[in-house]
């Protein structure tokens, strides 16, 4: 009698799903020594009744019971293996998978000779890697790791990994959708698995489809088209981001590039890491590690975190560029050789104790006037805390004094023709009513951009000079005809989304240094800035552990969607705003559950119950009532597309969810019943035909804000999404026939606030 591996029915979760494929893969090596069988675990029984459950184990006695060619582990110590792999199991199933690529690109270097395989045959740390690891390297640019990624592709190489994908594709699979709807719903998240879109049903008039962005093709400019640049302020790599500075740039400028995609505008969504600079050479001496091994580190999390986000960048990049180097030294010499910089003696602070020279100020919070380092009060070493003295150094200065006429007659002409918010306007005109003065544009460190001057061959430029050149740069590396964007500015315009703090720099320091180029450079149209998210009534602190960062928020169970919702819905536009968990639990079971969820849902589920599974009706649309609705959602739509051009999110928002809300009044004045389709069955059908409707409506005007909602219900329909139109109009007509009814969102137990707060911490703790 075989031996037995009894496969999970549970879901693709991480640990069942890495599981079953090592044991897989181990069948697969055996041939027919090994039994497949469904279950309801992840075991390995052998002939004589005895039970493994540690996948790892029973790999290794499969291995070696089949008489396989264990020669590795006679090369690789058996407790090498065990330490690793349980290692890397663990990372990957907490969801760290940054951490757990890192340990196993550190294995792979320093075995590789000895476990690399050819095709047709697979050893122990194969099998146990290649199943722990299969779904992140599956997401992973494979550059980053170079031994890894070699080893990755050789193995996906053999059929015997192919043959195992199958066994778990036919043993895992068969209960999975199910049960794992059911684990999201406990979790806040409803992923009932509908089926695909039947265009054999659908009965649609003449909709504008939403076409997403075609990958394999680099978006350009077009001629007589409306072309819409997007960056969002480049996030810092030496962090983690949280929550304030998701909402605060990236999620801002993606939201804003939905809306834009789905009014059929061209869009180009850019935005990357800005890797360099002093924060980055002492973040890395504090780790131990190189500037560049930094940098690789946190760009990989970032983009982690944005991917969850569901953020729709058409390239994400990061500043440590060849690109980068080329294009900062090119607009450096134009604005050199045009007379627009001076050379003068700055004071820095030097730490003997380490010999290190920091010329880093910072910015004052209340007014946004940027500090000399040694105009800071009591300044201290960040890496011993030593007392620097001060010491003079020869340095390249922009002369923005000379350029403030042209800065400032720049500023009022954008900020009315792009309709700036007063924050922006604000915070401007109090740098340029202060008066402009040279500001240093080198900096006496390693890790940054070299300054191409005779003299200065020991510096770099200052990280506030490239660091919005990296919006060029990283376009640059997107594609070759980068300057069809930013040397255009007849046919393109530039939308930047920033928090407060960092306004100046794309106001008036970006701006000053393009103006001195004298070339026709694509300028800021609109500056989108927000004040300070912070958090249960004080700041983020990650030291402290206060605050949700974007790693934590996939730790909660609660799906993008609303976490997108929320902070999008609560986005600082005019004023601080403060993250409460409380808040965050009513805003999802009031206004996500209760309005738009039950909205969508109770219509649905009613046709489908009452209209031969969900045939949709022809109905007489001129009663009073679907009159005086078609009136006020379309007095509402055009209110949302006036506030989304305008860059008024929150506001966009708020009268999506208020069509939402007529929508629910209007069923609940219809008084939709089964009295309703007996008794009044045209009416019914009026019900029916317009409420469908209006949901296929909301699906596009809530896209640039929740769009795996917006996807779950033109499922639903059984309708394509369509972009956002000007009208609200009839386009699912009779005899389309829907494609099953799913929950949008599901109720948070109010008691996970105390949890929540306890974990995240709090101003109070």
């Amino acid at each position: 009698m075989p031996a037995k591996i009894t496969f999970s029915k549970l879901s693709y979760q991480t640990k069942p799903f890495a599981s079953a494929l090592k044991l897989a893969l181990a069948i697969s090596v055996a041939g027919t020594k090994i039994a497949p069988v469904a279950g309801d675990a992840v075991t390995f029984e052998l002939p004589n009744g005895v039970v493994l459950t540690d996948a790892n184990v029973a790999v290794k006695y499969i291995l070696n019971a089949v008489s396989f060619d264990a020669s590795d582990l006679s090369l690789i110590q058996n407790a090498v293996i065990e330490k690793e792999g349980t290692t890397i199991s663990k990372l990957v199933f907490q969801k760290k998978p940054q951490e757990a690529l890192q340990i196993a690109e550190s294995f792979v270097s320093k075995y590789g000779s000895k476990i690399f395989t050819n095709t047709e045959k697979l050893g122990v740390v194969d099998v146990i890697y290649f199943g722990s690891l299969y779904e992140t390297l599956s997401d992973t640019d494979l550059s980053k790791y170079p031994s890894l990624g070699a080893w990755f592709t050789l193995v996906s190489k053999s059929p015997l990994i192919t043959k195992a994908l199958e066994i778990v594709d036919k043993q895992v699979s068969k209960g999975a959708k199910k049960k794992q709807a059911g684990a999201d719903k406990k979790a806040g998240a409803n992923q009932t698995v509908l089926p695909d879109l039947n265009p054999s049903t659908q009965k649609l008039g003449k909709v504008d489809y939403f076409q997403a962005p075609d990958k394999s093709k680099k978006i350009l400019p077009k001629d007589g088209e409306r072309n819409i640049l997007i960056t969002s302020a480049l996030p810092y790599v030496n962090n983690i981001p949280h929550l304030g500075n998701i909402i605060g740039s990236t999620l801002s400028a993606d939201c804003y590039a939905r809306y834009c995609r789905a009014r059929g505008y061209n869009t180009l969504l850019i935005c990357g890491t800005d890797e360099y600079g002093t924060a980055t050479e002492t973040k890395a001496l504090e780790e131990g590690v190189s500037c560049q091994a930094l940098c690789d580190k946190y760009n990989a999390i970032h983009q982690s975190v944005y991917k969850w986000f569901d953020l729709s960048f058409d390239h994400f990049g990061r500043t440590t560029t060849p690109k980068q180097t080329q294009i900062t030294q090119d607009i450096f010499h134009k604005v050199h050789g045009n007379g627009f910089t001076s050379e003068d003696t700055m004071t820095q602070l030097f730490c003997e104790k380490c010999q290190r020279q920091d010329a880093r100020g910072d910015q004052c919070d209340a007014c946004g006037r940027l500090l000399n380092a040694t105009e800071l009060e009591s300044p201290r070493c960040k890496l011993d805390g030593t007392a620097p003295i001060t010491k003079d150094s020869k340095h390249m200065f922009l002369n923005l004094d000379t350029l403030q006429p042209e800065i400032e007659k720049f500023n009022e002409r954008v900020n009315a023709e792009g309709k700036w918010s007063q924050n922006g306007i604000h915070i401007t005109q109090s740098w340029l009513k202060e008066g402009l003065r040279p500001r240093c544009i080198t900096r006496d460190l390693k890790w940054g951009t070299p300054v191409p001057l005779e003299g200065f061959e020991s510096k770099v430029f200052y990280v506030w000079f490239d660091a919005c050149i990296g919006y060029p740069s990283i376009t640059a590396n997107y594609t070759d005809d980068w300057e069809k964007w930013w040397k255009n500015p007849k046919d393109v315009k530039l939308y930047q989304f920033m928090g407060k703090d960092n306004v100046p720099f794309h106001s008036v320091i970006f701006p000053g240094t393009q103006i001195a180029t004298k070339e026709d450079w694509t300028m800021v149209h609109h500056i989108s800035t927000t004040e300070y998210l912070n958090y249960e009534g004080g700041k983020f602190s990650k030291s402290r552990n206060i605050g949700v960062f974007g790693t934590n928020a996939e730790e909660t169970g609660i799906p993008p969607s609303v976490w997108r919702y929320y902070l999008l819905s609560s986005r600082p536009e005019t004023g601080d705003a403060m993250f409460t968990w409380n808040e965050f639990i009513t805003k999802n079971n009031s206004e996500l559950l209760n309005n738009l969820g039950n909205f969508v849902n109770r219509i649905i589920k009613f046709a489908i119950a009452k209209y031969d599974g969900g045939v949709i009706p022809d109905a007489d649309l001129s009663g009073e009532a679907e009159v005086a609705l078609t009136k006020d959602v379309n007095q509402l739509l055009e209110q949302y597309i006036e506030a989304m051009d305008a860059v008024k999110i929150r506001q966009g928002l708020s009268i999506a969810m208020a069509i939402s809300a007529r929508g629910n009044l209007y069923l609940q004045e219809s008084n939709v019943s089964n009295t309703l389709f007996t008794e009044s069955r045209a009416k019914c059908d009026a019900v029916v035909h317009i409420a469908i409707n209006l949901i296929y409506l909301l699906s596009s005007l809530l896209y640039p804000f929740m769009p795996a909602t917006s996807e779950s219900i033109s499922r639903q329909l059984n309708a394509p999404l369509k972009n956002i139109p000007n009208q609200f109009t009839s386009d699912i007509l009779g005899g389309h026939k829907l494609n099953g009814a799913a929950y949008l969102f599901s109720k948070i137990d109010e008691k996970m606030e105390a949890t929540w707060k306890a974990k995240y911490g709090s101003s109070g703790n």
